[in-house]
């Protein structure tokens, strides 16, 4: 389900519909706080949702936290302001606040990300990637003489594994629909996604692994996935096919990719997120080869932001009404 507003460069893309919570979870209206500190393009974002902006304060019942660092501060505000019923993060993927948020889930606290927002610019960026992988652009760019024969892939009919369910995978079926692509997705839940020529459970992830042309990591990072993408897993690709990983850096083992790389058990890779990242100066898989690094510039600051001040704005809505919030997060699973 896409929202989309066609004055915006971008818009959201939601993986099911938004149905409103239940009277006794809806968290208590209030003032809304923006921490670390106010921002006029979140504050303009807030009083757009109805809502009204003020310093945290006992009357605090809403906020919206801005930094994707100070995982000790955060857990702090929330500790020192029991009143407070829910929390609008900054990004789709929870992972930094994971232990804040299994720390402190108590009933009556909501906490809302911004899944989907960015799905648009991060599944252009992960197409880009791979087709950058497929016409060889990394090494022809960087080449000082004119290399013969021609060589490079088209990525029209190719058989393509997306792992993942949420706002990338749907915009990126989306974008691939075009290129007659067959495409697979990988997911927790056996229901089907709208789109795909196949839904497949996590469980069956190696048998749909060897027919892959392209495997794109588009997954939550959870305790759960770690290291989804190991050594068995890289083998389990043929040597033709290539890696795209726009999500998280520790969704795949680094080491055993570098290995794969060199040892041409695959064909390449196109990598935005790293383990460790920033990846270091001098890290091996600066100099694996045919691997294309991006430095987790999939959705810039100038993509996002407008894009968290829409949720911010819809969210706060809900908070003040209809209770329908996008991008719910369960603690326990991590997303």
């Amino acid at each position: 389900m896409r929202t989309e507003n066609p004055t915006e460069q971008h818009a959201e893309v939601l993986s099911r519909p938004v149905d409103a919570l239940p009277d006794h979870l809806r968290p208590t209206p209030g003032p809304i706080a923006i921490l670390p500190e106010s921002e006029a393009l979140f504050a303009d974002a807030v009083l757009a949702g109805g809502g009204e902006v003020a310093a945290l304060s006992q009357q605090t019942r809403g906020i919206v936290w801005l930094s994707p660092q100070g995982e000790a501060e955060f857990a702090r505000v929330l500790a020192d302001n029991p009143q407070v019923e829910w929390v609008q993060l900054p990004w789709a993927g929870v992972d930094s606040f994971a232990n804040v948020l299994a720390g402190q889930a108590r009933p009556g606290l909501l906490f809302t990300s911004a899944k989907g927002a960015y799905a648009q610019p991060v599944a252009e960026h992960a197409l880009a990637l791979a087709l950058a992988l497929l016409r060889e652009l990394g090494t022809k760019s960087a080449a000082k003489t004119w290399v013969l024969p021609k060589s490079g892939l088209s990525i029209y009919g190719m058989n393509i594994v997306i792992i993942g369910a949420g706002g990338i995978a749907v915009e990126l079926l989306r974008l691939l629909l075009p290129f007659g692509a067959r495409t697979t997705i990988v997911r927790r839940s056996s229901e089907p996604l709208p789109g795909a020529d196949r839904t497949v459970t996590s469980e069956h992830l190696g048998e749909v692994l060897p027919e892959a042309d392209i495997v794109i990591v588009a997954a939550a990072l959870t305790g759960g996935t770690r290291h989804l993408i190991g050594v068995s897993e890289l083998a389990e690709m043929k040597p033709s096919a290539y890696l795209v990983n726009i999500a998280r850096g520790p969704l795949i083992d680094t080491m055993a990719l570098v290995d794969a790389l060199n040892s041409g058990s695959i064909a390449g890779a196109g990598i935005d997120v790293t383990d460790p990242e920033p990846l270091p100066d001098g890290h091996p898989l600066w100099d694996a080869k045919n691997v294309i690094i991006t430095p987790h510039s999939a959705d810039t600051p100038e993509m996002t932001a407008p894009l968290l001040a829409r949720r911010v704005t819809r969210n706060v809505a809900a908070f003040l009404g209809d209770g329908r919030f996008v991008g719910v997060v369960d603690p326990g699973a991590g997303y």
